[in-house]
């Protein structure tokens, strides 16, 4: 006896993708009529097709879609045209719920970007079935933030002594000369740089972003694109690809080229798509190559100035309102030109700014590029100091200047005179904290007695600054390559001509950024009294992960052998054993299963 059929619940008739398809169709239409003619409203067009295209119910007329998001009275009287001419041309009767058959072809729903997309009956590989429909791929327009990113990777993939990825500024840099755009700073009115298409480019899979710091490199999909751009014929490559295609535009406003491709182009990898010449094209051995050559990296001598930065939190907000404004005010009076900004670690440091002239017809000056001294101050009043040793951003603090890319971090120590003598903790504390500071953390530590020899003393480093890099030719330098150049030019009063950009710097200072579990794992350690920066990182290094501690625990045979674990592991410059108590806290805290007393 042949088994019954399964009982099938729910809808038994399809459900349209768009109970309203004249109406989608319209907005399309219009839509695209926009884009062609480069008018801005393409994209409120755009966010009404999103909303109708959601709307589950059938419409009768324009005027019931104003309860829609996105819908005026401009776009509902565009309908109500359209509406009319429909009923004229199909009777009154006409269903504007279905298609008419004499209608061009289908809008069908596109779920990945929301919007309609035409149904077409064949393409270059086939007839009008199913198996001969176009493909549509991603190819950035050109000169834009993803060319130049695609560009420049493949590129640096093609040389024999490449890495096979970039870090992000190296990354930026080769990129730029073959932009329009800036992968740094916004166009006035707008949030976005070319920086930002490579979100795009990572969603399209093309760049894979991996490791932290992050490294970018093209996947299989982006190499072949990129070979075709490249061999494409340099700024004409964009061009070329995107003959017979439309144009589109991502999350980010980014400009961007749809191209219509069939199976085999797609799978023609190793050369760029056939295109058909057009009356009066210009052959492709006369089109211009692009330029690969990038400007001269370094920032010679006289091409920059020296510029002291200032936290913005140093000049206004928070308590010792009047001090902050004094100490303003000194700078002033020393004549000294300062810029206030904000300061992700810091109070104070100095960027040698690349001098450029203003360019005729543009209202502000060109920004040049930052590259920063690795001179940093903390400043510290008596008062400020107590109350981070208290509630732990004195260790905090240290650590990330330690970390911040700077290789001479200074903290500025404000005593003001008998204040100590009023706050929680004695004196003698806050002595011993000082010293320490200079003799176990290797910071460079200057005392000054109030705000006016604070100023001076920022004034008298601002112009040996000056005097000691006025012959120095700066090249920049990523950040994630710190190590490699840690021991250059050690020598004191020798400056260090590798630097690092301002924005890197400040971007790799971010206090609440996303932290790895190796990061986390200090940030624990440095909570247990007593443990310090250099003690965390001889433990990190050792331990990478509190799992891999954990894992070491479990290999030791006794109790006793847990707690002298970490005892033997050297730390700091002098390499003095971590000692058998704070192994045993440590191990306290780490090994015990209830709380602890």
């Amino acid at each position: 006896m042949p088994a019954p059929e399964p009982v099938r619940l729910g809808r038994k008739r399809a459900v349209p993708s768009c109970p309203n398809p004249l109406f989608l169709r319209w907005l399309t239409e219009l839509r695209d009529e926009a884009r062609e003619k480069g008018l801005k409203i393409h994209y409120t067009y755009q966010k009404a097709i999103n909303s109708l295209s959601k709307y589950p119910l059938p419409l009768r007329n324009a005027k019931e879609a104003k309860i829609l998001q996105n819908f005026g009275d401009g776009i509902c009287k565009l309908l109500d045209d359209r509406l009319r001419k429909h009923h004229e041309q199909h009777g009154q009767n006409a269903s504007i719920h279905i298609l008419p058959e004499t209608a061009p072809p289908a809008v069908r729903f596109d779920k990945d970007n929301l919007a309609p997309t035409k149904k077409k009956s064949g393409g270059r590989g086939g007839g009008g079935g199913g198996g001969g429909r176009k493909k549509r791929d991603y190819v950035p327009q050109k000169r834009s933030g993803g060319y130049a990113v695609l560009l420049a990777l493949y590129r640096h993939c093609q040389v024999e002594s490449g890495k096979g990825y970039m870090f992000k500024l190296e990354l930026q840099t080769e990129a730029q000369p073959l932009c329009d755009k800036s992968f740094t700073a916004p166009d006035l009115g707008s949030k976005y740089t070319a920086w930002s298409s490579v979100s795009t480019l990572i969603q399209k899979n093309l760049v894979i972003k991996t490791h932290n710091p992050a490294r970018y490199s093209l996947t299989d999909e982006g190499a072949a694109l990129a070979r075709r751009l490249d061999s494409a014929g340099g700024d004409d490559a964009g061009a070329e690809i995107k003959r017979g295609g439309e144009r589109g535009v991502d999350e980010e406003e980014e400009e961007e080229v749809v191209l219509d491709l069939t199976e085999s182009d797609e799978e023609a990898t190793g050369r760029a798509p056939i295109v058909a010449e057009k009356p009066g094209a210009v052959p492709e051995s006369r089109v211009p190559q692009l330029q690969t050559k990038a400007p001269p990296q370094c920032l010679p001598p006289g091409s920059y100035e020296i510029l002291l930065c200032v936290d913005f939190i140093e000049t206004t907000g928070g308590g010792n309102h009047h001090c902050k404004q004094e100490l303003v005010k000194e700078l002033q009076r020393n004549g000294i030109n300062f810029d206030v900004r904000k300061l992700n670690v810091g109070d104070f440091l100095w960027v040698a700014r690349e001098k450029l002239d203003p360019v005729p017809g543009q209202l502000r000056a060109p920004c040049g590029r930052e590259l920063v001294l690795d001179y940093i101050v903390e400043r510290k009043r008596i008062d400020d100091l107590c109350g981070s040793i208290i509630d732990g951003r004195f260790r905090e603090q240290k650590f990330r200047l330690k970390r911040c890319g700077l290789r001479r971090p200074v903290y500025l120590v404000e005593e003001c005179g008998t204040a100590a003598s009023h706050l929680s903790l004695p004196e003698s504390t806050l002595q011993q904290a000082i010293v320490n500071t200079q003799v176990v953390d290797g910071f460079f530590v200057k005392r000054v007695q109030d705000v006016r020899e604070s100023a001076a003393y920022l004034t008298v480093m601002t112009r040996h600054l000056r005097k000691l890099y006025e012959k120095c030719t700066l090249v920049p330098r990523s950040r994630e390559l710190e190590g490699d150049l840690a021991e250059e030019q050690d020598a004191v009063g020798t400056p260090s001509c590798s630097l690092i950009s301002f924005a890197e710097f400040n971007h790799g200072a971010v206090k609440n950024k996303c932290q790895t579990v190796r990061e986390v794992f200090a940030r624990q350690l440095l909570q247990i009294s007593g443990l310090s920066g250099d003690k965390a990182a001889a433990i990190i290094q050792a331990h990478p992960t509190p799992h891999s501690l954990l894992a070491a625990y479990d290999k030791c045979s006794s109790e006793s052998e847990r707690e002298k674990l970490l005892s033997t592991i050297r730390y700091g410059k002098l390499k003095r054993n971590l000692g058998p108590a704070l192994s045993r806290t440590v191990c306290q805290l780490y090994c015990t299963k209830g709380p602890l007393s």
